[in-house]
């Protein structure tokens, strides 16, 4: 090993000592006013920032959007991001009903794009977009179950209610097929229940 990859494998240790979180997207746009009003009718809390900067906060998300005239020297409907949602459908709906014009909900098939959300409901794979009005892209993705890794078991959380109420009612369905399973009540259902909310966030096996 070189003296480089030394130094380079020191870096990341020390690195890894420490939180780097995501904290703001700068989006740009042409019309700063024309922006502001599409954001803040998506229901997205608007910041208080510096002057010339508009920042806005999508419900739930730990992660800001930015834009303003001097923000940056992209054209103006270059970015793509996605969000992250527990229910495609109502997430469609909500949209479609502050009067946003939103896809299709799609998911990827053996011969390229189907239409309709995955029939299995599997994580990743239901999908929506929509574009503000400069044509920046924001890409639907549903997910209740991450992939083994994506998340930490001890740093398991929900960004909002709704969040946490969507993954209420999954593990009570759950329960119910577990109760079928076993043919008895499960009197420690709270201790199941906390079990299979951090297996779908952590991607760890559910209980059964």
């Amino acid at each position: 090993m070189s003296a480089t990859d030394v130094r380079r494998n020191d870096a990341s240790a020390t690195i890894r000592k420490f939180d780097l979180k995501l904290e703001v997207v700068v989006v740009p746009v042409a019309d700063v006013d024309r922006a502001k009003e599409f954001y803040g009718r998506l229901g997205w809390r608007l910041d208080q920032t510096p002057p010339g900067i508009v920042q806005f906060t999508p419900p739930g998300s730990g992660c800001s959007v930015q834009f303003g005239p001097t923000l940056t020297a992209a054209a103006p409907g270059s970015a793509k991001a996605y969000l992250i949602v527990a229910d495609i459908e109502a997430a469609r709906s909500g949209l479609l009903a502050a009067g946003v014009d939103v896809s299709e909900i799609y998911h990827p098939g053996p011969g390229g794009t189907v239409s309709g959300p995955d029939p299995e409901r599997r994580s990743y794979f239901s999908r929506a977009s929509f574009s503000d009005p400069d044509g920046n892209t924001w890409l639907l993705q549903e997910i209740t179950t991450r992939l083994p890794g994506r998340v930490e078991a001890a740093t398991t959380s929900f960004a909002s209610a709704n969040d946490l109420a969507a993954a209420l009612r999954r593990a009570a369905a759950a329960h119910g097929e577990h109760e079928k399973r076993t043919g008895e009540t499960d009197p420690n259902w709270p201790d199941w229940y906390a079990e299979y909310l951090i297996s779908e966030q952590t991607g760890a096996e559910p209980p059964r």
